[in-house]
C-alpha cells in the first residue's frame, strides 16, 4: 500500500540520513517513530529503511502536547529494543527519558522534531564532515571550560558555570551504539551548573512553541531560574506556556551553539537552533543530557551575533567564530 507519491528529493535526504548518518546495515531494526503532521516524511523514512533491507516498524503516535513531553510508554519500550530510532514528530522527544533509556540499551536515535521537507531536502545536504569536526572543536572547548559569559548589543548579559559538566555532541552523525543527537545535525550543548545562571538573556531570534520573534523575548535569570520575562505579545506567550509548569520549567538547562552553515533562522527550533554564528539557551529538563532537572518542558531560545568567552577567553564575537 502507497500512502503518498514518493518525492525523489525527500526520499535522497532519507537515504542520507539512514545510511550516511545512522549507518543503517542490513538486518537491523529501525523504529521510525512519527505523528500525523510528519506522515508523509515518517513514511519515506520507513520505504528507505525497508528498501536498506532493515527491520522496518513504522509507529505513529498522537502528537503530544508540548516539546519534552514522554511518548507512550509502548513506544518507549520499543525504542529500548531497537538497532535505530528515527523520529520525525512535530513536538520534540529529544530530551525525554523514554530517548535517554533507549541510548543506554544502545539504539542510535535522531530525533526531527518539527522538520518540514524543505528544511531537511536542504540541511542534509551540508557537508557533515565539515561538521563533525567544527561541533567537536567547540564541544572540547566546553568540556575544559569552567564559566561561560555571553553578551550581545540587545543586552544579553548572561554568567554561569559549566565546570564538571561534559558537552553533547549533536554531529548529525550517530553510527555507534548509544549515539544520538537530532537530524539535521548540529550543534555543541551542554547543562550549565544549576543555579548558577545570573544575569540577563534577551532572545531575538526564535523560541520553541513561539517561532520568529517579532519583539525580542528578555528573561531575568536569578539562581538558574528565570524570575522575570518581559517583552510584548509573544513574551507573554511563553509566560503563558510555562505557567502551566513548576518551577523546573523556568530552569537554565542548555547551553548551545549551532555549527550547521546550511542552516538559517525559519521559525521552526530544529534547524534554528543549528545555525552556525548563534547559541541558544533552553528552559526547562536538562536531566537526559548532564543536569539534574527532570521537567515535561524544553524550550530552546535563539540568541543572534553572540559574544561568548569561556573562561575569559573569546569563542564568539559578534556571532564570529575567533579560535
Amino acid at each position: 500500500m502507497v500512502l503518498f507519491e514518493v518525492n525523489p528529493d525527500l526520499y535522497k535526504a532519507c537515504e542520507i540520513a539512514l545510511r550516511q548518518c545512522l549507518g543503517v546495515r542490513e538486518g537491523e531494526s529501525v523504529v521510525v517513530i512519527a505523528d500525523e503532521p510528519e506522515r508523509k516524511i515518517g513514511y519515506h523514512l520507513w520505504m528507505k529503511a525497508r528498501e536498506l533491507n532493515a527491520e522496518a516498524i513504522y509507529i505513529e503516535i498522537v502528537p503530544r502536547k508540548m516539546h519534552g513531553e514522554e511518548p507512550p510508554k509502548p513506544v518507549a519500550e520499543a525504542m529500548k529494543a531497537a538497532d535505530v530510532v528515527i523520529a520525525p514528530t512535530s513536538k520534540s522527544i529529544t530530551h525525554t527519558i523514554a530517548k535517554k533509556e533507549a541510548c543506554e540499551k544502545g539504539a542510535r536515535v535522531a530525533t526531527l522534531p518539527g522538520i518540514t521537507e524543505e528544511i531537511f531536502i536542504r540541511t542534509m545536504s551540508a557537508d557533515y564532515d565539515e561538521i563533525v569536526a567544527l561541533t567537536n572543536r567547540i564541544a572540547d572547548i566546553l568540556d575544559n571550560g569552567r564559566t561561560v559569559h555571553i553578551t550581545t548589543d540587545l543586552g544579553t548579559d548572561l554568567e554561569f558555570s559549566i565546570e564538571g559538566r561534559k558537552a553533547r555532541r549533536s554531529t548529525g552523525v550517530y553510527r555507534n551504539p548509544g549515539e544520538c543527537g537530532n537530524l539535521p545535525g548540529a550543534e555543541a550543548y551542554i547543562a550549565p551548573v544549576e543555579g548558577t545562571a545570573n544575569g540577563i538573556v534577551v532572545v531575538d531570534g526564535s523560541m520553541a512553541g513561539i517561532g520568529i520573534l517579532k519583539d525580542p523575548i528578555k528573561l531575568t535569570v536569578r539562581e538558574g531560574f528565570v524570575e522575570k520575562i518581559e517583552g510584548g505579545d509573544e513574551a507573554r506567550k511563553l509566560e503563558e506556556i510555562l505557567s502551566n509548569y513548576g518551577k523546573e520549567a523556568r530552569n537554565i538547562a542548555e547551553f548551545g551553539i549551532g555549527t550547521n552553515p546550511n542552516a538559517r533562522i525559519s521559525g521552526n527550533i530544529l534547524e534554528d537552533e543549528k545555525v552556525f554564528g548563534t547559541v541558544h539557551i533552553a528552559l526547562g529538563s536538562n536531566y537526559d543530557f548532564g543536569g539534574r532537572v527532570k521537567a515535561p518542558i524544553h524550550l530552546d531560545g535563539i540568541i543572534k551575533s553572540p559574544t561568548v568567552l569561556i573562561d575569559g577567553k573569546y569563542l564568539f564575537r559578534n556571532g564570529n567564530f575567533v579560535i
